[in-house]
């Protein structure tokens, strides 16, 4: 990775179900990276990512998207990209996009499901969820849905994780 730029991300682990390691950190750090690399993204930028499990992610995706089931990955931007935000901009070194909240448990299940690694499927969950934050969304159409899984595919062969 060719990052010029200073990242920062703080990590919370609010899960005890699966072990988080040093190297799923790294991982996340190498998704994140790759994604902003890929998007051309040249400001220096924090995120948050903190791992969770099916039962608190379950929460939050009813609280915040009013849907009543566990998901894989939730992101909170903190901007809108339409030139719409909650916040004025600010001039500052380091600008935070967003919050990545990741179910650990959830990513071990898709794995297992789709046969792949448990690292290839949180390094795409972590893709994914970047995307969000830098503004692209599938759930607006299905030219967007194309948009978005393109990207994703693209930046995961960057990483040597090739989607099948």
């Amino acid at each position: 990775m060719s990052r010029k730029m200073k990242l920062k991300i703080d990590f919370a682990n609010e899960q005890d179900k699966i072990p988080l390691t040093y190297s799923v950190k790294m991982l996340v750090r190498r998704a994140v990276e790759a994604t902003l690399d890929y998007e051309q993204y040249g400001n220096a930028c924090e995120v948050s990512v903190t791992f969770t499990d099916n039962e608190q992610i379950h929460e939050l995706n009813k609280k915040f998207r009013g849907v009543d089931r566990p998901t894989d990955v939730l992101s909170f931007p903190l901007f809108d990209y339409d030139g719409v935000c909650d916040e004025p901009p600010v001039d500052e070194l380091m600008g935070m996009l967003g919050d990545i909240v990741l179910s650990l448990e959830q990513a071990k299940v898709q794995a297992e499901e789709y046969g792949h690694s448990f690292e290839r499927e949180v390094a795409f969950l972590c893709v994914h969820s970047m995307l969000h934050l830098l503004g692209y969304d599938h759930e607006t159409g299905e030219e967007d849905e194309a948009d978005m899984r393109r990207r994703q595919s693209e930046i995961m062969d960057l990483m040597g994780l090739s989607v099948k």
